[in-house]
Formats: C-alpha cells, sequence, structure tokens
C-alpha cells in the first residue's frame, strides 16, 4: 500500500507539474518570442531618426543610397554659384489719402493714390511720414499742372510720376536738407 500511495503522489506531481507549470512555460515561450519578433531594435530617437531620413529621400531632398532606384532617377540637378552682388531694400510708403485735383484747362479731374519708395534708411520713409502735409500740397500742385493729354498713355503716367519724384525731393530737400525718394508709384489712376 506504501507502494500505491507513493506511485500517486508521483503520479500527482507529474500531474501538477505538467498541468500546472506547462501552461506557465508556454506563456513565457510566448512572451520572449513575441518581445523578440516585435520589440523594436532601436532606440525612439533612432526610429525618428531613420524615418525623417527615409521621408527626405523620398521627397528627393537626400541623396539616395548607390544603386536604389536607378530605373525612376532623375538627371542630376547642378548647383550653380550665383554672383554675390549687394542688394539693399527698398522701402515703400503709401499717402494714406486719395489725391483730386483739376486737371488744366479742362474739367476733367484726376483722382490718383501714391506710393513712394527708396532705398535710403528708413529716416526718407519717416521724413516723407512727417512732412505728408506739405508733401500733399506739392503733389497737387503738380498734378494741377498737367492736361488731360499730358497724363494720357503710359508715358504721360510715367512723366507725371517723375515730376511729382521731383517736386517731393524738392520739398524734403528745403524741410530735412535731403530728399532720397527714387521712385513714385500711383496704386489707382482715375482721369475723369
Amino acid at each position: 500500500m506504501a507502494e500505491e500511495e507513493e506511485q500517486k503522489r508521483k503520479f500527482n506531481f507529474k500531474k501538477i507539474a505538467l498541468f500546472g507549470l506547462g501552461p506557465i512555460v508556454l506563456v513565457g515561450i510566448g512572451v520572449g518570442v513575441g518581445a523578440f519578433l516585435f520589440m523594436p531594435t532601436q532606440t525612439p530617437v533612432e526610429q525618428v531618426e531613420a524615418l525623417i531620413t527615409k521621408k527626405l529621400e523620398q521627397a528627393g531632398q537626400l541623396p539616395s543610397t548607390e544603386g536604389e532606384g536607378e530605373l525612376d532617377a532623375e538627371p542630376q540637378k547642378v548647383a550653380k554659384e550665383t554672383p554675390a552682388t549687394q542688394t539693399f531694400v527698398t522701402s515703400y510708403y503709401t499717402f494714406p489719402d486719395d489725391f483730386t485735383t483739376n486737371l488744366k484747362g479742362s474739367k476733367a479731374f484726376l483722382k490718383i493714390s501714391v506710393g513712394v519708395s527708396t532705398q535710403y534708411d528708413a529716416t526718407v520713409v519717416e521724413n516723407v511720414e512727417m512732412h505728408q502735409l506739405a508733401l500733399r500740397s506739392e503733389v497737387l500742385g503738380v498734378v494741377s499742372e498737367h492736361t488731360v493729354e499730358d497724363v494720357d498713355g503710359k508715358e504721360g503716367r510715367d512723366k507725371l510720376a517723375e515730376n511729382i519724384r521731383l517736386a517731393i525731393n524738392k520739398k524734403l530737400e528745403d524741410l530735412e536738407g535731403f530728399g532720397g525718394v527714387e521712385g513714385v508709384f500711383f496704386t489707382s489712376f482715375v482721369l475723369q
């Protein structure tokens, strides 16, 4: 009888070992295999860098690796050097209100919006803004000196713009000692 009990204990131990530890071992093996297959081998920083590099290569902003996509390869762009020239920043100022005046020897009137430009420093624009009232008077005086025929067509408008530029610079020289306005532009031009 003692032998039977001993066999039952061994048998029970085998059953316990098989049914108790077996699932635990299988779960452990499954977790190990899953971790091996699905856990990243790169750090998050390396993953982000690899993704950025891949996207830049796809966008054509990075050279691709040798031999990759040779069939779809486009001719390589050749960079050309541009000559180094010193450029100046152009500043603009637009008079806030329109200028309206009669033209010389006519019942027609001209309504214009005027802007000026300079490549000198901001002092010129500040002077134009500060002396806006006096400059408006000069512009109206110059415009009223022109006839309908004088301002007709592009050449007439260009000549009017040049006369306005000269008058503005003369007034600024009288007031501040320096003109500096290099261009006059019409943002609207209505002749009626």
